[in-house]
């Protein structure tokens, strides 16, 4: 008998679209009350500092405007648990915006109003089934007068907003100990599952069931699959190491070791597998 096909997860937009606003709050709150030494601490992405980081976290709300700006993508192209890996062809042309927006001087309270004040302008009255670019290269093609490929649904780009945020803001945590940038729940959660559901498309089958609650349980990796009681392979973490894992921010072994994930069976490495996006 072939595998149950596994149904594709939904989103409730209106609760994802006042999570991702919730987060941004938090977030513009933090940075607002930063020193101009603590803008300038060093994160753990490459050389940028507190304040690129923080400008980035401007552009992750800002796209969604920009998006909303351009012309509709021809077609659907990128469901959202393939989103994940398409991000890191992206990283280059990020890193350069990025930085020309700190080289440039601009004020991050300008920065975190301006994102704030288009989002507010152009996402109510934008349907969810509405296409967008994906990624900054289809915006491109758009400012080009090309019409974009690689469109995503405006409700899909919102949950993708959800992970750019809350892991951003886990990154400024661990630059700025004590800094202690809540995490919305609603945002943590779809960000966990988008995570986790990407995982079980990256390896599919039901050998190894992972579990990250409260919010996400799947089953991946090619093998025997249960039927009932506990399952052979299990592998167990909290939302957000287990969003360290899938976006390297921590290794499988490191994890391990600090007893944040715990790995039961055979199947039950996911060592190889990780990490998801980067």
């Amino acid at each position: 008998m072939p595998p149950a096909k596994k149904r594709t997860r939904s989103y409730d937009s209106t609760k994802i679209r006042t999570a991702v606003l919730a987060q941004f709050a938090a977030v513009r709150t933090a940075v607002a009350g930063l020193t101009p030494e603590q803008l300038a601490a060093p994160t753990r992405l490459g050389d940028w500092t507190v304040r690129e980081l923080a400008a980035h976290l401007t552009m992750v709300l800002g796209s969604v405007a920009r998006y909303l700006d351009a012309p509709e993508p021809d077609k659907h192209e990128v469901p959202l648990q393939d989103w994940p890996f398409r991000t890191s062809s992206a990283s280059a042309q990020v890193d350069e915006d990025v930085h020309g927006i700190v080289d440039a001087g601009t004020d991050l309270g300008a920065l975190f109003a301006h994102a704030a004040d288009r989002l507010a302008e152009t996402l109510p009255g934008a349907a969810d089934t509405r296409l967008v670019p994906s990624l900054p290269q289809a915006l491109d093609c758009a400012r080009a007068g090309e019409t974009p490929t690689g469109g995503m649904t405006l409700a899909d780009f919102m949950v993708t907003r959800t992970v750019e945020l809350i892991v951003h803001t886990d990154d400024l945590n661990d630059a700025l100990p004590g800094l202690d940038v809540p995490y919305d729940r609603q945002a943590l959660a779809a960000c966990t599952r988008l995570l986790a559901d990407a995982l079980a498309a990256k390896a599919p089958g039901g050998s190894v069931e992972v579990r990250i609650p409260p919010y996400a349980v799947v089953q991946c990796v090619e093998g025997p699959r249960h039927t009932r009681g506990t399952p052979p392979n299990v592998v167990e973490t909290d939302p957000l190491t287990w969003i360290r894992l899938a976006t390297g921010r921590t290794t499988w072994a490191a994890a391990r070791e600090a007893a944040q994930v715990s790995a039961s069976g055979e199947r039950a490495d996911l060592g190889g597998l990780l990490p998801i996006m980067s």
